[in-house]
């Protein structure tokens, strides 16, 4: 890669193909201290932090002051010692294995954040082990608005959800990493080489999970698949759906428009 284009940090190279993340940025000592990618962003303080247990709750600072607040406490800690995993069991493998979208939540750096689908058929997002899942990326609008926020933050959140027969979801939150297909295939050769449609995978995004658990089924509706034949294998902006919104044309801040001479 040139200087003007180095590789993102969060693509793997060699040294990394084990799958073994790299911790994350260590937190200021000091809560009240800010790095430049936290700007203003104040870190709150874990009301449970000081608590004697060896290993500390699931979730946020956040989400604890919260509980703490609104009085749901009890709630919360029933939830994560009933229903929170830092791994996958093999109910949650076999209901990723036949899920045929995500829901893939990103931020960059700054904390902007980004949701994206991904979809194919059952098994499209393949159970590497207990600790470590991945999804497929191909060709698509050139845009890699989920991966670039990898590149800068590799925290993500995944949601699955079962809208057919179950009526259920499965969060899986973690840490990712961006694979090149040849490279994760040098070390998980049994990863599928036909895909829908033709597509080959570019690269994969692999996922250390840290947290999983279920997404109730009370407001989930009920939906019922469809056969579904498009053309695909084109650039054709009608065929694609690519401005369905209208919004080519709009004015917009960082829009150049080219002023022909004459």
């Amino acid at each position: 890669m040139s200087p003007d284009h180095p590789t993102p940090s969060g693509t793997a190279d060699e040294a990394l193909l084990g799958l073994e993340l790299s911790d994350p940025p260590a937190r200021p000592e000091n809560p009240q201290v800010t790095t430049p990618l936290q700007e203003n962003v104040l870190e709150p303080c874990d009301p449970f932090a000081e608590e004697d247990r060896p290993v500390p709750l699931p979730g946020s600072a956040g989400e604890h002051l919260l509980q703490r607040a609104y009085g749901t406490e009890k709630r919360a800690r029933r939830f994560y010692d009933d229903q929170v995993l830092d791994h996958l069991n093999d109910e949650m493998k076999a209901f990723i294995g036949r899920m045929e979208l995500a829901f893939v939540a990103t931020a960059d750096a700054r904390g902007e954040c980004d949701s994206s689908l991904r979809a194919g058929p059952p098994g499209f997002i393949q159970v590497l082990d207990d600790r470590h899942l991945c999804y497929p990326e191909y060709r698509g609008n050139g845009v890699m608005a989920s991966l670039g926020n990898i590149s800068e933050n590799p925290h993500v959140g995944i949601l699955l959800v079962d809208f057919v027969t179950d009526l259920i979801g499965l969060h899986v939150n973690g840490g990712a990493r961006i694979v090149e297909d040849a490279d994760l295939r040098a070390v998980h050769p049994t990863l599928p080489s036909e895909f829908d449609r033709g597509r080959t995978p570019e690269r994969w995004v692999v996922v250390q999970v840290e947290e999983a658990y279920i997404h109730c089924r009370k407001h989930i509706p009920r939906m019922v698949p469809v056969l579904r034949q498009r053309s695909w294998g084109t650039d054709d902006v009608k065929r694609k759906g690519g401005d369905y919104f209208s919004a080519k044309g709009t004015p917009r801040p960082w829009h150049r428009v080219e002023v022909s001479a004459g």
